[in-house]
């Protein structure tokens, strides 16, 4: 009995009623969802894409000074400071959603260790299953709901 067995009855009897590999891919859908949508509802997306605009047109005036090193050099300046505003923005729902992941991964983790450690889809193990799916899901769900 783990620490993540209370999450036997919600998710159990999803993973037993879908076949694999097809409850893993529907699984990492579902959390690619969350968390696109907890990224898109808790970050500012205006200044988010204010941000990345703003970062784009520095770097492409970086690639037209380059044989300047005092442009190139405050050019990156910026660059940098517009990255870090970037960078504080976004962590804000990987703060909110790391404990609940971590506690999905760790449920995760039993429930294919329980099974033997099964490879699950092409012979790679769950975790990558897991990941090019989620990858996958997460890159057209942010061009779809326009995630910056």
């Amino acid at each position: 009995m783990g620490i993540t067995s209370f999450l036997d009855p919600i998710f159990n009897p999803f993973m037993n009623l879908i076949p694999s590999p097809y409850n893993l891919i529907i699984f990492s859908l579902a959390l690619s969802v969350a968390l696109t949508l907890s990224y898109k509802y808790i970050t500012n997306q205006k200044l988010m894409k204010e941000l990345k605009d703003e970062m784009k047109i520095y770097q492409k005036e970086m690639k037209e000074h380059k044989d300047s090193p005092e442009k190139m050099l405050d050019l990156q300046k910026k660059v940098m400071e517009k990255n870090m505003k970037y960078m504080m923005q976004s962590f804000k729902p990987t703060l909110i959603t790391m404990i609940p992941v971590l506690i999905i991964f760790a449920w995760l983790r039993a429930y294919y260790v329980a099974l033997g450690d099964p490879a699950v889809l092409f012979g790679l193990s769950w975790i990558w299953v897991y990941i090019i799916f989620s990858v996958l899901f997460s890159l057209v769900l942010r061009k779809l709901m326009k995630v910056y």
